[in-house]
């Protein structure tokens, strides 16, 4: 009796500043495939300089699925990507192509793999709360709690991350286990055999070198004049997660007069690289991912051998 292979899903994974994108418009270029971006910033209309959005003319070439698709006024969460990136791969799959999802946001390629647990609906007492007592004490000293009954999930958050040190303490109250725990928990195993490549440096002051520069040019193409536009749409909350973004955040509190421009951008650089190595840490953690040199195409192509396009 022959089993029935599974259709191949590629994820293309690394950290910030390595060319990912540029490696997904290569492959897009050579083969049948369908780019599902797998970041949790580029879903937001409006924020597009400080996420390194691919530019319009680029995006007509070669489309990405999951781009612009809400507004910053909007959550986004990872149960919300679930459910549209398996119905972006089923129309890939549908159309005889290759689904190759690309992106940095490291719990949105887990989820996609492995499901996600049912987590508990917010608690707005709860949460009034937890707001309650960080305007006393600082989301600094929240974090700290956190550190005691979650380690896992304190290590992967900002120690000024209100959102998610919000929602990692709400959990731990309302269920008496770790966000962490929850996260471990898998829900149905997707239905697809998934071929994994992580760009992946090893010269960690070259990535620095990279994101410093990338930084740069950013601030030349006009970031703090994004930041400054969105500042000013209505219902747009420092607290929402597209403020909250790596970048967004630090200028938008240099506008907002709480420092001075330099030293913004002094913690956005630093924002980014302690991003970039937490999305390191993630990979490690990943199971059969091909790891592969920045600029080793080569090795992207053989790691793509068992995919059938």
């Amino acid at each position: 009796m022959t089993t029935q292979r599974l259709a191949p899903v590629i994820l293309l994974l690394g950290p910030t500043a390595t060319g990912k994108t540029e490696i997904a418009i290569e492959l897009h270029n050579e083969h049948p495939v369908d780019v599902i971006s797998v970041d949790s910033a580029m879903v937001y209309r409006g924020l597009d300089i400080g996420t390194a959005k691919p530019l319009p003319e680029v995006l007509a070439r070669c489309p990405h699925r999951l781009i612009d698709i809400c507004d910053p006024t909007e959550a986004y969460s990872a149960g919300r990507f679930l459910e549209d990136a398996t119905r972006e791969i089923e129309r890939s799959h549908a159309a005889g192509r290759v689904p190759l999802l690309v992106g940095g946001t490291m719990l949105y390629h887990r989820v996609i793999q492995s499901g996600i647990a049912e987590l508990p609906a917010r608690d707005e007492t709860l949460r009034a709360e937890l707001d309650a007592d960080a305007a006393a004490r600082g989301w600094p000293a929240l974090h700290a709690e956190l550190a005691l009954v979650d380690p896992a999930a304190a290590a992967r958050i900002e120690p000024n991350d209100g959102q998610r040190i919000q929602r990692a303490l709400e959990v731990f109250r309302l269920t008496g286990r770790a966000l962490s725990e929850w996260h471990g928990e898998a829900g149905q195993q997707a239905p697809w055999r998934f071929v994994k490549i992580g760009l992946w440096p090893d010269d960690r002051a070259a990535l620095h070198e990279r994101i410093a520069r990338r930084f740069d040019e950013m601030m030349s193409a006009g970031f703090l004049d994004e930041v400054r536009q969105l500042l000013a749409v209505p219902g747009l909350e420092p607290g929402l997660p597209a403020m909250r973004c790596v970048g967004y955040r630090q200028l938008a509190a240099h506008l907002r007069g709480e420092c001075a421009l330099e030293e913004a951008l002094a913690r956005a650089r630093a924002a980014t690289r302690q991003l970039a190595k937490r999305q390191m840490t993630w990979m490690r953690a990943e199971h059969d991912l091909a790891k592969v040199a920045l600029a080793d195409r080569a090795a992207v192509n053989r790691s793509l051998v068992t995919v059938d396009f």
